[in-house]
């Protein structure tokens, strides 16, 4: 009796455990997201030093995005990692704009919009 009480047991805090382990599994367009996220903050940068004079545009649209998807632990992470990365590689080649910057940027402007339109294609309800 008391052995399938204890796989009984077993069996309820496996199932109860999953739902929380399924959070931190990566979705099929991590990716993407990531690759997004990098080039968020490397616009971050690279605009602002060439005078655009927006701000915190793409922080902002770095925060809708992590808000509209609201992942959650290592995912979290691994976004705000990638805008970082984007930011910070810029910063360390760029100190003014320069025509490659600004080269940069259009491509960045290109293939974030690509990225965004192939996500929504695929994956939006």
């Amino acid at each position: 009796m008391s052995t399938r009480f204890l796989a009984i047991f077993a069996l309820i805090v496996a199932c109860a455990s999953a739902p929380a382990r399924a959070q931190d599994v990566a979705a099929p367009f991590d990716a993407d997201l990531q690759r997004l996220a990098e080039i968020l903050g490397g616009l971050h940068y690279l605009r602002g030093i060439c005078g655009a004079n927006e701000g915190n545009k793409w922080r902002t649209e770095m925060q809708a995005l992590i808000d509209a998807e609201t992942p959650s632990g290592e995912r979290r992470t691994r976004m705000i990692a990638g805008f970082n990365r984007g930011y910070n590689g810029f910063q360390q080649t760029y100190r003014s704009c320069t025509p490659a910057a600004t080269v940069a940027i259009r491509r960045y402007i290109e293939e974030g919009s690509k990225i965004s339109r192939d996500l929504t294609a695929r994956y939006a309800n």
